[in-house]
This record gives C-alpha cells, structure tokens and sequence, in this order.
C-alpha cells in the first residue's frame, strides 16, 4: 500500500499550473483580455500573435517562479512578536 505524506505548507506556497497565485492571476487578466481582443478583431494574425504573447508569457512566468530567489521581496511580518517596548521613552 502506498503512503502519501501531508502536505502541510499549503499557506506557504499555494501553486496553480506551476505558478504562484499572484502570478496565475496575472497570466488569468492576460487570457481574458487576449479573448476580449480576439472577439472584436477577428483577424487571423492578431489570433494567431496573441496565442503566441500568452505562451510565451506563460513560459516567462514559470521561470521567474522557478528562479524566485533572484527577485526576493522583503518579509511583511516579524519573526516574533513582542510586547517589549522598542523605546525606553514612556509616553503614559
């Protein structure tokens, strides 16, 4: 019988299509607004470039996801939190 360890990092990095949310949802604004031009433009070129922009596009994204660490953004929280105060003033 196999066993399947949990996955317990699901908050830490949600992945959709080898992607980051934040990425998936940029590529997910580029499809719609690739279809909504293909609808009012019904040229076979705008077609056919726009298929190759999202492709390409898409394969952009999954290296900058694999190559993160080359664009690491700060942390937004602490380490630890505390109730020590950071300054010796009191302003009681």
């Amino acid at each position: 019988m196999k066993k399947y360890e949990v996955y317990r990092n699901i908050r830490k990095r949600a992945m959709i299509m080898g992607l980051p949310l934040s990425l998936f949802a940029l590529l997910m604004v580029s499809v719609i607004g690739s279809l909504l031009i293909i609808i009012f433009s019904f040229s076979f070129g705008v077609i056919v470039a726009l298929l190759l922009f999202n492709a390409l596009l898409f394969g952009a994204l999954a290296q900058w996801a694999k190559k993160s660490q080359l664009f690491a953004i700060q942390k937004v929280f602490p380490r630890t939190i505390s109730n020590k105060r950071l300054s010796p003033f009191s302003y009681a």
